[in-house]
């Protein structure tokens, strides 16, 4: 008979376990929307989880996160994790109509949310039955300056008044308790600040005795279907990955600062902005606004990271804009991921601003990167070698391993995998292999071990780094009365980067307007998703059994395109 499971908390991993050596006033999180030390933001986890608590979620409960990057979404993260329930942040891109979706299938008793996208998630909450209370960050305080950093929080906005038996705070909140008794039939709405003090009152949650195997995470990705599908992490994950990527390929050490591009709701960036500084006891500079290269330019001439993580298309975008060299003077090493890094971005990048980039290959399932370049050992165009930790393979449509230099469907394992999709039993059969995670994805293998991909083993396409399903773009444009027949399809741009394009085939009589269509994907789809081209093809080439050949529209579109 075995003995106990392993307890484990990735909070106390990541946040306490930096206080109890030490180092609670190191900054462990910088930047426009406040700071706070280890000390702080270990507290404020263990308040907020009380506030969690007295809310009425329970441990492996799952909180749902619509939330930009900020001191208190560290928080929130953190405080679930801590006390046992499941933390599912979700993309900030997505429309009221796709949040739904994912809401349902979550099936979320509680919605975190901050204020810039409270319409798109009172939308979801109107058709979420089991969403019962909704709680919003408000405005940042006025920062006060309390000698070990700048408070979210400061003493004199968390004085509480207690009234009609409801905990609430002076002035602060009157617009969302306004808002909340407005729709008194819906969920019930609570200020964040609110229940981080009523946590306050209480006192700090003591960290639920987890498991290494009990669930910390939900992360959503897209299948070949378009369905949505949560992969599930636990908290032992989350410490894998950082011993493997973060130690052992960036090197990270207390003396960093992280700043991402990617958002903490995609893997990635919550590998960059949480796990990795966290657990090094480093700091991470987090931002709010929409990422443009003139507004990070500033924000890394004012912040001095040591680490800057972006996408390709990203990266493309600085060089576009000339962003000025002098931005990247603190900067030791530059990380790509979300797709395959063009050697021609990488050459011209690395001569712009002196900063070498290291490309790599992750996965939501795998929660972080798994095969890399290594910092003083690039070789652009490819992803690099195994990851120290992991072990990938190449095996043919047969199952056979292949030969080095021919192409093979990508196997990868390591402690980080998911254990695979809630309720998604089928597709988690045909991805999650035993040990093994099947990627999706085509590569080949140098007999030095570098790993050069080829492109998706699907028809998925990659735009920005994000996956985009074609049949969830097709259903859209065939809404429209213009439209008879479409496929969705990627181009390669002049940057090496995809993009959708939408082939269609005009209705009877209709004639087709490329504007108009692009507008009108706009108008129900996150915009990474919208068509960036539209060509009108007499007709849809297929194969005997009727099947439409998308590998001949992508020719098509290439040729037409002059690509």
């Amino acid at each position: 008979m075995s003995g106990a499971p392993e307890s484990f908390n990735a909070s106390v991993y990541l946040v306490d376990r930096q206080v109890e050596a030490g180092h609670g006033n190191r900054i462990a999180v910088a930047g426009p929307a406040g700071t706070l030390t280890y000390a702080e933001l270990a507290a404020r986890a263990g308040e907020f989880a009380s506030g969690l608590g007295a809310a009425g979620v329970r441990p492996e409960d799952r909180v749902f996160l619509v939330m930009s990057d900020r001191p208190e979404t560290l928080v929130t993260i953190l405080a679930v994790m801590r006390m046992g329930a499941v933390a599912v942040p979700v993309s900030t891109m997505y429309n009221g109509a796709e949040l739904d979706i994912l809401l349902r299938d979550a099936r979320a008793r509680v919605v975190v949310a901050t204020p810039e996208f409270e319409t798109a998630v009172r939308e979801a909450l109107a058709r979420a039955p089991e969403a019962e209370t909704l709680i919003i960050v408000g405005d940042p305080p006025p920062k006060v300056e309390d000698g070990t950093g700048v408070r979210v929080l400061p003493p004199e906005t968390e004085a509480l008044i207690v009234a009609d038996g409801l905990l609430t705070k002076a002035e602060d909140d009157t617009a969302l308790r306004a808002l909340a008794s407005e729709a008194e039939d819906g969920p019930d709405v609570r200020a964040w600040a609110d229940v981080l003090a009523e946590g306050r009152l209480t006192g700090p949650a003591e960290p639920y005795e987890t498991w290494a195997d009990s669930p910390a995470l939900w992360l959503y990705t897209s299948g070949t279907t378009g369905t949505p599908k949560a992969a599930m992490h636990r908290h032992h994950g989350i410490k894998s990955v950082c011993e493997t990527y973060g130690g052992q390929v960036l090197g990270i050490t207390a003396d960093d600062r992280c700043f991402s591009v990617a958002r903490l709701f995609f893997a990635y960036g919550m590998g960059n902005s949480m796990f990795f500084p966290l657990a090094a006891g480093a700091t991470t500079i987090l931002d709010p606004a929409r990422a443009t290269p003139a507004g990070v330019a500033a924000r890394l001439a004012e912040d001095r990271p040591t680490l800057f993580f972006a996408g390709p298309t990203f990266f493309a975008a600085l060089l576009a804009a000339d962003a000025p060299a002098e931005a990247f003077a603190s900067v030791r090493l530059a990380v790509s991921a979300g797709e395959a890094l063009p050697a021609e971005i990488h050459r011209r990048f690395t001569a712009r601003y002196g900063v070498d980039i290291i490309d790599g290959l992750g996965s939501t399932e795998a929660l972080h990167i798994f095969i890399s370049n290594r910092p003083g050992e690039v070789r652009p165009g490819t992803s690099g070698t195994v990851v120290p930790g992991y072990e990938a393979r190449l095996l043919d449509e047969e199952g056979s391993p292949v030969k080095d230099d021919e192409p093979g469907n990508l196997y990868v394992r390591g402690d980080s995998i998911a254990t695979g999709y809630w309720c998604r039993t089928a597709v988690t059969r045909q991805v999650f292999q035993g040990e093994w995670l099947r990627t999706g994805d085509t590569y080949t293998r140098s007999g030095d071990g570098f790993y050069t991909c080829l492109g998706r083993s699907n028809d998925m396409i990659k735009a920005g780094g994000i996956w985009v399903s074609p049949m969830e773009v097709e259903a859209r444009l065939l809404q429209h009365e213009s439209v008879a027949e479409c496929a969705v399809v990627a181009y390669t741009d002049e940057n090496g980067l995809e993009k959708p394009v939408a082939c269609v085939v005009p209705a009877a009589g209709r004639q087709v307007d490329a504007g108009e269509l692009i507008a009108f994907c706009r108008a129900e789809l996150a915009p990474f998703k919208r068509p960036r081209e539209v060509l009108v093809l007499d007709e849809l080439p297929r194969t005997a059994t009727g099947k439409i050949q998308r590998v001949v529209i992508r020719q098509m579109a290439a040729e037409l395109l002059g690509k």
